[in-house]
């Protein structure tokens, strides 16, 4: 852990950079956690309530202030220090601070908010960050103004701020995750399309129960979602757009064919699937405006899971063509492949992380399945979790942390959502209203 200075950050939701004697005054806090260290005791964090500037403020406040507190806790990285241990509150949003009162209960950032309701209606969300030990202000205030219903998401907006300045990466906290939401007895169970902050929160469904879902994943503007859909009796691949809740099959199925397992490429115009025919399963690619379509493998091995990476300009994806389940890597357009797991056991489900250098996996070893991730040609291999059934991992924003299917086993078992960090610390069960598999991270909201 470091301490180094971070210049302010602009954000969306009508941010605004605020003025006032708590701006930063070429005094720069060298507050700053080195991640990629490896964090092992969480930085101690003082979120006060934020003030209510309006009455009809009053509740948003305090909710507000807690989602911060909770994102950043949550993250695995800080360390929020409960009310009660304060020394003094904070009673006005441009007093001075108080540094000595923090300092004595070992808070090494304070996070300062206010709200307001403004004549239109609108939230009006303002906040500061200090460096405590170094006596000032970590960058410029923000503000942010949003609609009322939008309040979970200004509290995500101002933990992403502070995240980003003391760690000096993107946050994660205002996005979204795709999941498949299951019900009944394991043997029939009922799966629809639901979508939730990533935290759990604002639950909606996507789809009904008429037809069994799979694999749901973003587009890279986070506005559609790919699937599998059994809704024709045979897998085939379907767009959703999330506003309207509109779908329509991508149709390039035919006769015995399914397609599944389908994955967008960076830009978003096309999109890398697998194709079944004869009892043969191959990549494609599929560009969404024409509809043309280029098969990008032809063995007779299942060839299935592509995912690209950031720059568009590889494939990853899993296939038998060793004997086993491997992880290989071809270039976009197709062609050779190379394999890059050469470890003990199956690998499978790879994702190419968004900052480019690694790639998430399952592995099933001697009876346990796992999350890890390697490097992209397959050195450094970490397993990150082992359970009786981990499956399906997908990425934050920030390619910090893999949101993952883990399921329980007997009669009884049942699948749920869990997230970790890629260090393999902080596991945390992701809360859902019933069982739940199949995550996919948005990328961040605008």
């Amino acid at each position: 852990m470091k301490r180094a200075f971070l210049s302010a950050l602009s954000v969306g939701l009508a941010a605004l950079f605020l003025t006032g004697p708590a701006q930063a005054q070429g005094n720069p806090g060298p507050l700053r956690i080195e991640i990629t260290e490896g964090v092992i005791e969480p930085l101690p964090i003082a979120v006060p309530p934020f003030l209510a500037e309006t009455p009809a403020a009053s509740q948003f406040a305090r909710d507000i202030a807690q989602v911060v507190a909770d994102d950043l806790e949550g993250s695995g990285l800080f360390r929020a220090i409960p009310e009660n241990a304060f020394i003094s509150p904070i009673t006005s949003f441009d007093s001075p601070v108080q540094y000595a009162d923090w300092k004595a209960i070992n808070a090494q950032a304070l996070v300062t908010g206010s709200v307001s309701v403004a004549s239109d209606g609108r939230l009006v969300v303002k906040f500061r960050l200090f460096d405590v030990f170094s006596d000032a202000p970590l960058g410029k205030g923000l503000q942010f103004v949003a609609s009322q219903s939008s309040w979970r998401r200004m509290g995500h907006k101002v933990a992403d701020a502070v995240y980003s300045r003391i760690t000096g990466e993107g946050g994660y906290f205002d996005s979204r995750v795709v999941f498949v939401s299951e019900t009944g007895p394991k043997n029939a169970r009922q799966k629809r399309l639901a979508i939730m902050d990533y935290d759990g929160a604002n639950v909606q469904f996507l789809t009904d129960s008429s037809a069994i879902v799979l694999a749901p994943r973003f587009s890279p503007t986070g506005d559609r979602v790919l699937y599998t859909s059994y809704a024709t009796g045979r897998p085939q691949i379907t767009l959703l757009d999330v506003n309207s809740v509109r779908s329509q099959g991508l149709g390039s199925a035919q006769g015995g064919e399914m397609s599944f397992a389908p994955r967008f490429s960076p830009d978003g115009r096309s999109v890398v699937f697998s194709l079944t025919n004869g009892g043969n399963s191959d990549i494609y690619r599929r560009d969404l405006s024409s509809g043309a379509q280029t098969r990008l493998t032809a063995t007779p091995a299942i060839e299935t899971a592509p995912s690209f990476s950031p720059d568009g300009r590889q494939i990853v994806f899993e296939s038998d063509r060793s004997g086993s389940q491997q992880l290989y890597v071809m270039s976009a357009t197709g062609g050779e492949a190379r394999r890059i797991s050469f470890g003990p056991g199956r690998y499978g489900t790879p994702v190419w992380s968004p900052r480019g250098d690694l790639i998430a996996f399952t592995k099933q070893n001697q009876g346990r399945f796992h999350i890890g991730v390697m490097r992209t040609d397959g050195s450094e291999e970490r397993l990150l979790t082992s359970s009786f059934l981990d499956e399906s991992p997908t990425w934050s924003p920030n390619g910090r942390v893999i949101m993952f299917t883990r399921e329980t086993s007997g009669a009884g078992g049942a699948p749920s959502l869990y997230s970790v960090d890629i260090s393999g610390r902080n596991l945390r069960r992701v809360p859902t209203p019933g069982a739940a598999s199949d995550p996919a991270w948005s990328p961040l909201l605008p």
